[in-house]
Formats: C-alpha cells, structure tokens, sequence
C-alpha cells in the first residue's frame, strides 16, 4: 500500500533556530516547506502552541492502517475506530471527547471542509473515506480553540490534509489480504500545459470477519493539474468517491453471552449503506516579495443512504426499528487569506487577515422508518440551506528575541433555513498566545482562546431544547517543547477547554443531540526518537478527565469521553528490509453519566515487514491485532429489545468488536 519513498529518519524537522525565522516558514507554500523537513514539524520555534505540529508522507508511508481514517491517528492523543460498516464515517476519540463521527474536531482537505453540518446521521460527520492515502503529502494539525483561521468544529482541534502536486515516482501497487480484502492502486504523474497533471485510481472491496459478509465495493479517483507561476503556484482537482456496503453495528451483548449471535454477528442483518462524494476544487498560493497570499474554493455534491437498527423492536415490536437517514447535499465555498510583515516602533511583526465563506444545501435530508432497506413510514423530510461567513485577523508580535505573542479575533455569522422557517447567528472568538524561548533548546508557550460548534439547522429553527445556533467554548494551555536530548524532540502540554452545551449520541434515533455545558482538563506527553539512522520511536500518552458542569441528579460523567491513550511505535528501514511496529491503548470510558456502568480497556498491536528487491519492486506484509486481542471499538449502553422481551425493552451494553487478527500482502512498482 505505501508508495517507494526513501524511508531516511536523519532529519526530523525544519531547522529554525529563532522565532521569526519559524514565522516565515509557516507562511511558506506547503511545496517549499516539503524539501527541507522530514517525518515531523514539531521542532522548537516551527510552531505557536506544543500541540502544533505536521506529519509528512514519509513517515504516513512507512506504518501499517487498518482502515483509511486511521491516518488521524497520526495526531498524537486521537483514536480512530468503527461501529459499523467501512463505508460509513469513522468514530473518533480526542482529549477528553467522543467525538462521534467529528463533531468538535475540523478537517479540512486542500482547504474542503469535510465536517458536514446539519447532517443526516450526526453534527459534524466527517467520512475521509474519499482520500487515498498515498496521494497524501502532509498533515498539520492544531489542537484547542487557540487559533483564528479555525472556526466550526475545531474545539478540540483540527486537521488539514495536503495532497501531492506531484508524486515523487510513479506507482502501481496490488494488495490481496484475509476476509477477502483486495486493493488495486494506479497513481502517477506527469508533465504537460505548462504544468503537472497527477492521476490515481483505487479500487478496494472487502468481506471482513463477519457473520454477515460486509461486501464492501469503493472506488476512489483523483485528477490534478498544478502549475508554478512566478513566485507561486496553482491547482485544479477532481476527486470522486462512491462506495456501498452490508453492516454489523454495535449488538447488545446479552444476546452473544446467549448463544443467540456469535461474537462477530448480526441481528440485522440488511443494515448498511451507500454514499458518494464528487468534488471540483482549486487553490492558489501566490507570493509577493515578502506577502503571501493563499486562496481555496470548493464545490461538493455528496449523497448519503444509511440503514440502522440499534434497538431492534423497543418502538415496533412487529416490523422493528430499522430506520433509513437519508441526505442529498451540494456544498460550495471558498476562502482567502493574506500575510505579510512589518514593523511598529521597531518591532517586528506578521500579520494575517482572512475571510471564509461556505454554503450548504440539502434537498432532502431525512429519516424513514424502514424493514429490510423498503420503507414503512417518514418520520421527518426536510429541506435545509445553511450558510456561513467568517472574517479573521492575527497578528505575531516578536517583542524581544525570546519572546513573541500572537493574538488574534474571528468573527462568524451563520444563516440557518429550514421548511420555510429560518434563524441566525454569530459570535466573536477572541484568540492569544504567547511564546517565549527557546533557552537550552526549550520553549514555553501559553494558550487562551474562544471557538464555538454550530447546531443543526433543524433544532436551531425549532429552538429545541439545547440548540443554540453557535455553541461556545473556552479554552486554555500550557505547553512546553525541547530538543535537550540529541536526537529527541519531545512536548508536554496541559490544557483545560469548557463548553457551553456537549453533543452526545442518542443510541434511539442514531446521531447527536445537544446536552448540557460540560468542562474538559488534561495532560498530554508527545515523543519522537531518532536512535540511530533508519530507526524512529514515537511514544505518546494523553490523560483526560470529562465532567458535566453543574450538578444533575443522573451524574456529571459524559457517556463515552475518553481517559486515557497511549501508544508506541518503532519503524525501521535497513537498507534492503523495513518494518514498523505499532502499539495502542485505549481506556476504560463511562457508558452512563453515573459511572455506574464503564466500556472496557484494548490494546491493539500492528506489525509490517517488507524487502526490497530492487529500486523499482517492494513487498510487504501488514499483520493487525497482532496479538488477537478480543475488545471493542466501540461500547453503548442503552435500552434494546429483542424478541420476546418485555415492553420497555432491557438495558445492556452493545458493543462493536475490534478485528481478529488479519493480514494484508502487497507488492508495489516504480514505473
């Protein structure tokens, strides 16, 4: 699966040794910065905050995923699983949160926004399904609402994926794999029009261990053309997606410890889904002596059809409670930013100001009652435009050698239209940090903002309870980087974040729902090791506490917030042979707000070897849950009802089990 890049873990970061130096360089188009770093950008003065930092294609090419949305992984503290079938949005973990399918974490790719609002399954449905992993040249990634370019969704933090304009070789690769996984990839450039046309196309179905074969069919196309001109560069990109799929969801596990499904069955067995993804995008990077300018616009046209039953017959005892969310969903945006320096009394500064517009119309999204995929009943249909506009501004200040501060304002106002009934909003996110150093290779930083998620158009139109247009948060962090021990770049960070109304899953009708305020705090410890060439360690450990503010009878615990994570890796690359190791925990997490009842912990090994034959010809062999672990991705606890059960049904924990151990076999050429 990963393309031929030379694995050489010598250079661990971009080389900026003073903070004015590290401005100019994150101005940089991303092409620029590529040729001077290495696996990371997380080197003290490359960054505003010590939970700020980059992923590069080397290192993303170097370790094993299970599955596509594992590449959030990479961001240290973030755990990605599924609760159902691979076509459908990722569940994810982060600081403190059950982030659903990406509610309070924004991810944007080549400047796409793909955090879906008003969506038919839940606020903030992020599917990165749509990527090819190999075509990905870097992640950067912000934690924390510390940031004035972030808005919606970016609570916790954000993500923004860059795509190669141009990929350093050609690639074919095939992979063949357990559970009758297949995957055939095309990728490749070349020059003409003045510019650089890059193309790919990936091919993957996959059965799974199942009872019910998943039957996954997806297929993923990418066109680009990139030209340089004078001192910038532009794209133009077309990427289509489209995938279909049977699903095993989450299963109460009263009906396994009976005998009535196995471990990995299904009591509903016609669940699953289809979906689609056509994007035309541009973006532009465009430098003038010391200005630069950066620029993004989008149009998206998605579609969605889910099939789920997570209570069986609890609403229906004859028919049972299958319901179909359905959406149709054109998207279109654009944004634009420019920096520049200058001076204020002999201070040197940077500044930034930008704008960012999005427009969202689903026409229909909507909720069936449905028996086997053929629909009984619409239990609601709606039309639904929703519309943003957001300006901000930042300026860094480098008041002293060692010392610089970066404050910043966002203002962003939203439209909301639904069923002929509409509502507004906006607020003001005010943003500060500070950064002093480097001394003895270390540098400090303080952290404060303001962000916000929006609601679902729909609730906030209804003024149901709870939804509110734009819901704040607060945050704040301390945070530390160094690079005292040769070789070792390591951060620490505690920080603290309050929200003024927490999104939960509702098992019942199978998305979020706006509950109450909730206050966040926590420690994280990121580790990158380069022992000696060709051998890298990572070890990163988080560690979160999450409460509902104020006191309820039912408990201040939020159902699903995460404690703790830690996980390791090791990747080598020894001249004709490579592997990668790596190991994941993932905590214990209350299921109900008393704590009374708690989802189990799991620790998940991967394991890659690999040989090279030549220059040209690889093979490698990926081997996941090393160790066979029995777990959970995911743990629920809510009522269901099975067949013969009383009215009311029972309240039990429903869990989605991790993979047995599986393996995977590819060879990739040079071409």
């Amino acid at each position: 699966m990963a393309p031929l890049r030379p694995l050489a873990f010598a250079a661990l970061a971009v080389p900026a040794t003073a903070c004015a130096q590290a401005a100019a360089v994150r101005d940089m188009p991303p092409a620029a910065v590529i040729t001077v770093a290495g696996h990371y950008d997380n080197a003290v003065g490359t960054s505003d905050a010590a939970s700020h930092g980059a992923i590069y294609a080397d290192l993303l090419a170097a370790r094993p995923a299970l599955r596509t949305g594992e590449l959030l992984e990479f961001v240290p503290g973030m755990i990605v699983t599924q609760h159902s079938g691979d076509g459908k949005a990722n569940q994810y973990f982060l600081r403190g949160f059950n982030l659903d399918h990406g509610t309070d974490f924004a991810t944007h790719v080549d400047g796409m926004p793909a955090n879906m609002r008003s969506h038919a399954h839940g606020q903030g449905y992020t599917d990165v399904n749509f990527l090819i992993p190999e075509l990905v040249q870097r992640i950067d990634y912000r934690k924390g609402p510390y940031f004035a370019g972030d808005g919606d969704f970016s609570s916790a933090g954000s993500a923004r994926f860059r795509l190669f304009n141009q990929l350093p070789q050609d690639l074919a690769s095939a992979t063949a794999g357990s559970n009758g996984y297949r995957r055939a990839l095309l990728a490749g450039s070349t020059n003409g029009a003045g510019g650089a046309l890059l193309y790919a196309l990936d091919l993957g179905r996959n059965d799974g261990p199942w009872d019910v074969p998943e039957r996954l069919r997806k297929a993923n196309a990418v066109l680009r053309y990139s030209a340089a001109r004078g001192g910038g560069n532009f794209t133009i990109t077309g990427m289509a997606y489209t995938s279909h799929w049977n699903a095993t969801d989450q299963v109460p596990q009263r009906a396994v410890d009976a005998g009535l499904i196995g471990r990995y069955g299904s009591l509903a067995p016609t669940d699953g889904g289809s979906t689609s993804r056509f994007s035309l995008s541009s973006t532009l990077h465009q430098r003038s002596g010391a200005a630069l300018l950066e620029a993004d616009a989008y149009v998206v046209r998605s579609m969605l059809d889910l099939y789920s039953d997570f209570t069986y017959r609890l609403d229906d005892t004859e028919r049972g409670d299958q319901f179909n969310q359905r959406e149709r969903r054109t998207m279109a945006g654009a944004s634009a930013s420019l920096a520049w320096p200058g001076t204020l009394g002999g201070i040197a500064l940077r500044n930034k100001a930008g704008v960012q517009l999005r427009q969202d119309w689903l026409s229909p999204v909507g909720l069936y009652h449905t028996q086997q995929r053929v629909r009984l009943d619409t239990v609601r249909e709606d039309r639904v435009r929703e519309g943003s506009a957001a300006v901000y501004g930042e300026s860094s200040v480098q008041w002293q050698p060692w010392l610089r501060t970066v404050a910043g304002l966002r203002y962003d106002a939203y439209r909301f239209h639904a069923n002929g009934s509409e509502a507004g909003g906006n607020r003001f996110s005010p943003k500060l940090s500070l950064i002093a150093g480097p001394w003895d290779s270390t540098e400090y930083f303080f952290n404060i903002g303001k962000g916000f998620h929006s609601n679902d158009a729909r609730g906030v139109v209804a003024r149901a309870a709870g939804a509110t247009p734009l819901a704040a948060t607060r945050g704040m962090e301390l945070g530390l980087r160094t690079e005292i021990i040769p070789g070792l770049q390591s951060s620490l960070a505690l920080w603290r974040l309050q929200l003024d109304s927490e999104l939960v899953f509702a098992g019942d009708a199978g998305d979020t729902e706006a509950a109450r305020a909730s206050r966040r705090h926590g420690i994280e410890w990121n580790n990158h090791y380069v022992a000696v060439p060709g051998l890298l360690f990572d070890l990163d450990v988080a560690a979160s506490s999450a409460r509902y503010a104020g006191h309820d009878p039912a408990g201040s615990h939020i159902p699903g917030a995460l404690n703790k994570v830690v996980s390791f890796g090791a990747t080598v690359n020894r001249a004709t042979w490579f592997g990668a190791f790596n190991l994941r925990y993932f905590g214990p997490r209350p299921l109900v707000e008393n704590n009374s009842v708690r989802s189990a912990s799991s620790t998940l090994a991967y394991a890659r070897a690999g040989y090279q034959f030549n220059a040209k010809t690889r093979l490698t062999v990926d081997i996941f849950n090393l160790f066979n672990r029995r777990g959970s991705d995911i743990d629920y606890y809510y009522a269901s009802r099975l067949p013969g059960e009383a009215d009311g049904g029972v309240e039990d924990r429903h869990f989605h089990p991790v993979e047995p151990r599986s393996w995977r076999v590819t060879l990739a050429r040079q071409f």
